[in-house]
């Protein structure tokens, strides 16, 4: 009873949070998010997901702190010593490497790939289907034959070919990467919004003497923004391993940065002598993709107004 009366708000604010009456479109956005924050919380599943990325960002905040070593500093006097080793959790890299602390380190790498891919490719992604979508017509015709060639490209090939023109680098990948990964959200905001521009409110918003810009930006695109945001939540797993496994072939971040991708690569040459060199952060890439699956089925059940909920 503590514990419900403890994660509860006040009855006063809960009163507020639940009313069927909201007073302003602050307080109506408020319930909406209320109310979808009690539906995932009643998904275990969901929760796990939430939980993990949590974690994800705890380390990648927290990681100068909590690793226990420097993620860079070598000592060939402890290379490849096995989990559980005195100090070593997790056990030694051929360098004598922490695996651990490379792995901590390594979070804020794949945290700085997702939020850069999610703040580029689902909005470019947003404008094109969006805009294709509503105009129709030539141009709708072109954005989505441009859409179609990208698609007709499996991700990580067309990766390869923009990091390969571009160099090796971090940056690079996320660049590669963010150029590969918007064609879905065109498709996508553009389905949304062949069902939107022919309704009702959107023909009075017209008749009122808005221009099609500010109906795109103003109401086709929010309305659009729920499908969007579960597709970048379900994507995020590909496009840590699309990260990974550009940093395996060494187009990704490079040595000696603690990238998970690259660990592996590093650590193939010992897989079946010291298998913990290239498990430990393939586990950590499984555990995150994951994380990020459960979460996005959880945000799908309640944004998706198909999902019957």
């Amino acid at each position: 009873m503590t514990a419900e009366i403890a994660q509860s708000p006040a009855p006063g604010l809960k009163a507020w949070l639940t009313t069927d009456t909201p007073a302003s479109r602050w307080q109506a956005r408020m319930v909406q998010f209320y109310l979808g924050w009690l539906s995932l919380s009643r998904n275990p599943l969901a929760m796990i997901g939430l939980g993990i990325l949590v974690l994800l960002i705890l380390l990648s905040a927290l990681a100068p702190w909590i690793a226990p070593h420097d993620p860079l500093a070598q000592n060939l006097q402890n290379r490849l010593l096995p989990p559980g080793a005195p100090g070593h959790l997790f056990g030694t890299d051929e360098l004598g490497r922490d695996i651990l602390s490379r792995i901590i380190h390594g979070a804020s790498i794949t945290l700085y790939i997702v939020a850069l891919v999610a703040a580029t490719a689902p909005v470019l992604g947003l404008v094109i289907g969006t805009l294709a979508g509503y105009a129709g017509g030539w141009l709708d015709t072109v954005l989505m034959r441009l859409t179609d060639i990208f698609l007709a490209f499996p991700r990580l090939v067309l990766a390869l070919a923009f990091v390969a023109a571009l160099g090796p680098g971090i940056e690079n990948a996320v660049l590669a990467i963010a150029i590969t990964s918007w064609p879905p959200y065109a498709r996508l905001a553009r389905a949304e919004t062949l069902t939107i521009r022919n309704q009702d409110f959107i023909s009075a918003i017209r008749l009122q003497g808005a221009s099609p810009a500010r109906i795109i930006a103003g109401h086709v695109m929010p309305l659009c923004l729920s499908s969007v945001i579960v597709r970048v939540t379900l994507d995020m797993a590909g496009i840590i391993l699309t990260a990974a496994g550009l940093g395996f072939l060494g187009l990704g971040a490079q040595p000696p940065i603690p990238e998970w991708g690259a660990m592996i690569s590093a650590g193939r040459k010992f897989l079946l002598d010291q298998w913990w060199v290239a498990t430990m952060p393939g586990l950590a890439i499984f555990i995150v993709s994951l994380g990020f699956n459960l979460l996005g089925d959880g945000l799908r059940d309640i944004l998706d107004p198909r999902s019957g909920q």
